[in-house]
């Protein structure tokens, strides 16, 4: 799943939410003077799945920050025994967000699910018992987490800012 991915399967929930109530409005208008009996078959279907949505979405996945959205659809579309590739899932999440990621991870490894993920995140590359496997210079290859550039960069800034600071 890609950050383009995660935009568009939002756009496509909004645009089925807002489908539904258009449906669910055209009933309304189309069931006037009708039996509450006629009506309330009629309405079923469209609250029916606009309650699907709400309970698995909430308000929308369009009504929260990036991070907040990417967290609520990872916690409610992953499932045990599945494989997913993800590309960069640090891109929505702060620090905190992702330990919270890792959090998620540990609990559906546990539950037989895999994930190949792509990243730069030295907290996420810091999942326990992880295979970390580099592709520099067009070889795969395992790397220790402690060998990895981005982890003694990231190490090295935040021992001492400023020495990267003043040289920009």
């Amino acid at each position: 799943m890609r950050a383009e991915d995660f935009f568009g399967y939002v756009k496509q929930l909004a645009q089925t939410r807002e489908e539904l109530e258009s449906d669910l409005a055209a009933v309304d208008k189309d069931y006037e003077g009708r039996s509450m009996l006629a009506i309330s078959l009629a309405r079923s279907p469209y609250l029916r799945e606009l309650q699907g949505l709400q309970e698995k979405y909430g308000s929308g996945l369009d009504c929260r920050s990036h991070g907040e959205s990417f967290m609520a659809l990872f916690q409610s579309r992953f499932v045990p025994d599945g494989l997913y590739l993800l590309d960069e899932p640090e891109a929505p999440l702060s620090p905190v967000r992702q330990l919270a990621f890792i959090s998620e991870l540990k609990r559906m490894v546990e539950e037989k699910s895999q994930f190949i993920i792509a990243t730069h995140s030295p907290i996420i590359m810091a999942f326990p018992g992880a295979m970390i496997l580099s592709f520099d210079y067009g070889v795969m290859t395992k790397v220790a987490y402690e060998d990895l550039e981005h982890v003694t960069l990231m190490k090295s800034f935040l021992n001492n800012p400023e020495s990267y600071l003043r040289r920009l």
